[in-house]
């Protein structure tokens, strides 16, 4: 594990006072910084509420703006700062994403000490399809795989 250094203080506090900002300004107290090379390229702010989006994580919006910055979809020699410990979600983004490492402030605990509560989707992830709250039921049909035929014979693909 990385030392905690003077940047990673500064870009901490500044995720978290985005995180205030926003909540100062009507939306989730979320916050995120993304840092290359000790530079920010890219910050986020929780949106769920005002984009109607329950993606719009301010995580997610750092991701999207950081790639959208490097013309890439792999953030590799990037580091996150957030003002919480990611959702299960977000950190499937940032594992999608290449990201380095990851640096928050408050615990998933905290969070859920104020309603933001994943713990749920932790236990439903574990869960066989079977016994999860939302039905997940799948269709065989001859066809599905087409797609993934089409891709691994597919000359100019992009891997990911």
């Amino acid at each position: 594990m990385k030392a905690i250094s003077e940047n990673d203080r500064i870009f901490i506090k500044q995720a978290i006072d985005l995180a205030t900002d926003n909540v100062r300004n009507g939306g989730g107290p979320f916050g995120a910084v993304i840092c290359k090379d000790g530079k920010v390229l890219a910050t986020g702010v929780n949106r769920v509420t005002d984009n109607n989006d329950p993606t719009a994580h301010a995580e997610v919006q750092a991701i999207r703006s950081a790639c959208s910055q490097l013309h890439s979809f792999d953030l590799s020699g990037c580091t996150l700062y957030t003002s919480c410990e990611p959702c299960p979600m977000c950190l499937g983004a940032i594992y999608w994403a290449h990201l380095d490492r990851v640096v928050y402030a408050a615990t998933q605990d905290d969070a859920a000490s104020v309603n933001f509560d994943d713990s749920f989707i932790y236990r439903e992830i574990a869960k066989p399809m079977a016994l999860r709250n939302i039905p997940f039921e799948r269709f065989d049909d001859p066809k599905g795989l087409e797609p993934f035929i089409a891709w691994k014979e597919c000359e100019s693909r992009t891997e990911y």
